[in-house]
């Protein structure tokens, strides 16, 4: 998929190659936060390549690519109450130029191809900017869990999907 903005972006499914370049994807663009987070957060938050390999067996993985460079990503699982968005991050640089609504719009058209009834995530409340896109993307807050990930905290947002027709029924 690729998005029409000032400079292309192209998102696609990351394979094992790319889990060195998400790792650092996250480490950059959570490290303005680092004092906001406890160090076991932020290890949870921006993993290393190892555990990046580990959650592509979970489910996809997306990469924001520009140039050659990954500029962002996000990841999906599909669980029992829905689709859980983990691992979305978009490098500062890279920021306001339509790659974080790429990257919910791709897990979104996975979680409806994967009859999720919603779609969710967990974040801090200090992450203003991307709470704020969030929210223009349909997300709602809720009261669901995890309040917190290592002692810092968390909300909850949720977005109702609408029902996928199956081809088949």
């Amino acid at each position: 998929m690729s998005i029409p903005t000032e400079q292309q972006i192209d998102i696609r499914l990351a394979t094992a190659l790319d889990a060195e370049e998400i790792s650092r994807v996250l480490q950059d663009s959570f490290e303005e936060f680092r004092d906001l987070y406890t160090k076991e957060a932020f290890d949870a938050t921006a993993p290393e390549p190892e555990t990046i390999r580990k959650r592509m067996a979970e489910g996809p993985v997306w990469v924001a690519v520009s140039d050659d460079d990954v500029v962002g990503t996000a990841a999906a699982e599909i669980r029992s109450d829905g689709c859980y968005l983990r691992g979305m991050a978009v490098r500062p640089g890279s920021r306001v130029k339509g790659v974080g609504l790429g990257l919910l719009t791709a897990a979104e058209q996975f979680a409806t191809e994967n009859h999720s009834q919603r779609i969710y995530l967990s974040t801090t409340p200090f992450l203003a900017r991307a709470i704020s896109l969030y929210v223009t993307f349909g997300f709602r807050k809720t009261a669901d869990g995890p309040h917190d990930l290592h002692k810092t905290p968390l909300l909850t947002m949720s977005k109702d999907l609408a029902p996928c027709e199956r081809a088949d029924a």
